[in-house]
């Protein structure tokens, strides 16, 4: 999938620039651009679930264990 980004956006910017040293210089730039943020929407997607699961996790375990107070904190008296 990412390969077919990366061929696309190489051949896109060689359409806007013509076929020189510099056109390819850019194409490959905007490729790699192309390809860098691709694969960060990749990794994002793919570690969503795991994401939202120690989410869950850390909600359940806060509802249920609750913290003992501070020993170093002093009572207030009334």
């Amino acid at each position: 999938m990412l390969e077919i980004l990366f061929v696309l956006g190489f051949f896109f910017m060689l359409m806007l620039t013509g076929i020189s040293l510099l056109g390819m210089i850019a194409a490959l730039m905007v490729a790699f651009a192309l390809m860098m943020f691709g694969g960060s929407l990749v990794i994002v997607i793919k570690m969503l679930p795991w994401l939202i699961l120690a989410v869950i996790a850390v909600w359940i375990y806060r509802t249920f264990v609750k913290p003992d107070e501070p020993k170093y904190r002093r009572r207030r008296l009334p």
